[in-house]
């Protein structure tokens, strides 16, 4: 008898999409025939939701407006084995999905990146090209491994990573949330080369290179100081004990002439950011506790999915 296959589910976030949905759709068909196509509507102003459905795609639609927002509600309502989760703009190569299941399946991996070769100038601009490379390398400093290609918008996930990935940023920044959920718990996960090209006539990037660049940097920082508060609250309490120390030389140098405290506003200062410094500290300490807790609550929901496998 032979076992069934594993169900897989290509999920395509879209937004003002009409003139490259149709092409996803038919170009993921062609690659994976047995795959159901889901193309999540979020607020499209053209005809995205109907030509989705016209060229065979599940058509659902999510109210609240951003990326995070339409992955979240992907992740929770789609039910399969596997999940590859690609832009809507027709950018990515389809025909790297099987490559990059067989590697998620044979290795025994959560998570494969499409890591992103552009095949023309068009395809990359610069700022977003400058912006991925410094935040790709913010993210190996502050998390300890090397992701090349961090907000790539192709990745094929296990059925374990999704059902536990617990979903809190509300746009472009989700990229990043993504990486460090698996950094943190240590999840097995892996780049495939695959080919970039340019969006096709009549589509447009959505992308700000300043404001989304931001705001997935203030979410790294957000992300840094939750998983990692003794690191965090521990640096900026250190400089604050230094700052401290450095003022308190010239009054403890007087005070052992003189006996007097001349600089009265200046120990008091002083003495304020060390305080300061043994509060942050100690609450660094308190919250390293807690986040280990949660980071063991995370792991107990991704080890209570099934691991992949080749049927």
């Amino acid at each position: 008898m032979t076992s069934a296959q594993p169900r897989i589910a290509v999920l395509v976030p879209c937004y003002n999409e009409e003139a490259a949905v149709a092409t996803v759709v038919a170009n993921f068909r062609c690659a994976l025939p047995a795959a159901e196509i889901y193309v999540y509507d979020n607020n499209s102003r053209d005809r995205t939701a109907a030509v989705a459905r016209e060229a065979g795609a599940i058509v659902r639609s999510e109210r609240r407006q951003g990326k995070g927002h339409v992955v979240r509600r992907m992740f929770a309502d789609v039910e399969a084995d596997i999940y590859v989760l690609v832009d809507g703009d027709a950018t990515y190569d389809a025909p790297s999905a099987p490559e990059m299941i067989d590697k998620l399946l044979d290795e025994h991996l959560d998570m494969v990146v499409g890591l992103r070769i552009d095949q023309s100038e068009a395809a990359y601009r610069l700022g977003h090209r400058t912006g991925n490379r410094m935040l790709t390398g913010f993210l190996a400093w502050t998390f300890g491994r090397d992701f090349q290609d961090i907000l790539s918008g192709y990745r094929v996930f296990s059925r374990r990573f999704v059902k536990s990935f617990p979903v809190l940023s509300d746009g472009f920044e989700i990229e990043t949330e993504l990486a460090v959920y698996a950094l943190e718990l240590s999840l097995p996960v892996a780049e495939v080369k695959t080919p970039y090209c340019a969006r096709p006539e009549g589509s447009f990037s959505k992308l700000n290179t300043w404001r989304d660049g931001f705001r997935i940097l203030g979410t790294m920082l957000k992300l840094y100081r939750a998983e990692k508060p003794l690191r965090f609250f521990g640096a900026i309490g250190i400089l604050l004990a230094v700052v401290s120390v450095l003022l308190s030389i010239p009054v403890v140098i007087t005070f052992i002439e003189t006996g007097l405290v001349p600089r009265l506003p200046t120990a008091v200062l002083s003495m304020g950011l060390m305080i300061m410094a043994m509060l942050l500290v100690s609450s660094g300490l308190v919250l390293d506790t807690v986040t280990r807790g949660r980071r063991e609550m995370k792991m107990l929901s991704y080890l209570s999915q099934p691991a992949p496998k080749r049927n």
